[in-house]
């Protein structure tokens, strides 16, 4: 997973909107979003590994992961860290025994964040959202308004954070419905920064320039999946997911609803992507 954009209580109807896309290289093999029935959660799954990017369990928990861009200081010898999210899912949706089990959690990842490459992960109740970013060692609660992740630390001003976030803001407030459809152009948008705007993440040239995109098509690594959910103010969770070709074409749409009060799901075939909410 390598941007996501939050608006928490911006939306009169939706407080809690998330949109995610997930970058990865084409070779590495994965399974689109679907129910996990031993964990009872709603994630997609790498196939290489086990763990996965970004998951929701049907008590309304949430749980992402974006790396954190090192260049040279990736250790393939350390665990995946796509484990990470499975976690917090598996705490989240826990019995309440003990009752300080989030916090124990936390100090978890604090003292354990050595054993995996850098990383983001966000993680918690739809609407009580942290992030952990293990390379500064830093927890963050998501408070009320607009914010961006990717693969630096949270609220990073990168051009295609700060682009994404602005349009975001754009669309919810002058939006009474939310657009959906316009979410996800939004998520599509292939425009890059210019040269003088790049980040400087110990990578080339080439590759800072072809990542600076909030889409990412290339024949090798690109964008695979964008993720959709918004929390209603009625409590009901909706989840929009495509998957995309290496030349960047829509492949596998599917939408979900969950109710966390009765602890369901459904596939649902008949919402459409470009209705407006």
């Amino acid at each position: 997973m390598c941007i996501l954009f939050f608006a928490i209580e911006q939306h009169p109807k939706y407080p809690v909107i998330i949109c995610a896309n997930r970058d990865e290289f084409h070779q590495r093999p994965s399974q689109k979003m679907h129910l996990w029935p031993a964990q009872q959660i709603l994630a997609g799954k790498d196939l290489a590994a086990g763990g996965t990017w970004l998951g929701l369990d049907l008590q309304g928990n949430f749980a992402a992961l974006t790396n954190f861009r090192q260049g040279d200081k990736l250790d393939a010898s350390k665990k995946s860290r796509g484990d990470l999210a499975l976690k917090a899912l598996e705490i989240l949706g826990a019995p309440s025994d003990p009752p300080n089990k989030l916090s124990q959690f936390s100090q978890a990842l604090e003292t354990n964040a050595e054993q995996y490459n850098g990383y983001n992960l966000i993680y918690g109740p739809l609407q009580q959202l942290a992030c952990f970013d293990s390379v500064n060692k830093r927890h963050h609660k998501l408070s009320a308004g607009f914010h961006s992740i990717c693969n630096g630390a949270l609220d990073d001003i990168w051009p295609k954070m700060a682009r994404g976030q602005q349009q975001l803001e754009q669309l919810i407030l002058t939006h009474a419905e939310l657009p959906i459809e316009q979410l996800f152009t939004l998520m599509t948008n292939p425009s890059q920064a210019e040269p003088e705007q790049l980040p400087s993440t110990g990578i080339s040239q080439t590759w800072e320039q072809m990542l600076s995109s909030i889409f990412i098509v290339s024949p090798e690594y690109g964008t695979r999946t964008t993720t959709l959910i918004t929390l209603s103010d009625k409590g009901e969770v909706t989840i929009y997911d495509r998957s995309y070709t290496p030349e960047g074409e829509v492949t596998q749409p599917q939408s979900f609803v969950v109710t966390p009060s009765l602890k369901q799901y459904k596939a649902v075939s008949s919402i459409g992507d470009n209705k407006a909410l």
